[in-house]
């Protein structure tokens, strides 16, 4: 991201601090990254949000598809969208929606940021969008047969919100 220095008094001195050029607008896919989301609107203070609800559609084989139901977006032309997900594990959802949102809008630059990632989900995600810049706090190299990281961290919205019934 560009940044431009600024002096800022604080209480006991001035500081040089980098501020963004441009407020990004900061996205979620819901429930399990609000947690996560909340983190970067407290320090974006004044962006705007996108928000897109996808789910795994599960076959009888076990595999599964992506559905997105809604995306709720501002006008993103020509703007910076960090899309935040706790855990990125296959990459299909972030993909799915990143790339309803790249079609529908002219995106300067996007970035995804999520806490744990799998490699697979890391491979996924640069094959599909190979501009996007990842930011990552940790990888695991492992999934399971359900395609859940192993070690992880469990289901994030489950944590965060209560179980699903």
């Amino acid at each position: 991201m560009s940044y431009t220095e600024k002096e800022v008094q604080t209480p006991l001195g001035i500081a040089n601090v980098n501020l963004p050029q441009d407020q990004p607008v900061l996205g979620t896919i819901l429930r399990a990254g609000l947690p996560f989301h909340q983190g970067f609107l407290n320090y974006f203070t004044n962006a705007n949000s996108v928000f897109a609800t996808a789910y795994r559609k599960v076959k009888k084989t076990g595999a599964f598809i992506i559905n997105i139901d809604h995306i709720s977006a501002p006008e993103l032309d020509g703007k910076t969208l960090i899309m935040c997900d706790t855990m990125l594990a296959t990459g299909q959802s972030m993909v799915k929606v990143c790339k309803e949102l790249l079609a529908q809008y002219d995106i300067k630059q996007l970035h995804i940021a999520a806490v744990i990632a799998s490699a697979e989900g890391i491979a996924h995600v640069r094959a599909n969008l190979p501009k996007a810049k990842l930011w990552l706090c940790a990888v695991d190299e492992e999934m399971t047969s359900k395609a859940f990281i192993v070690p992880g961290l469990g289901d994030a919205g489950d944590l965060a919100f209560g179980e699903k019934v």
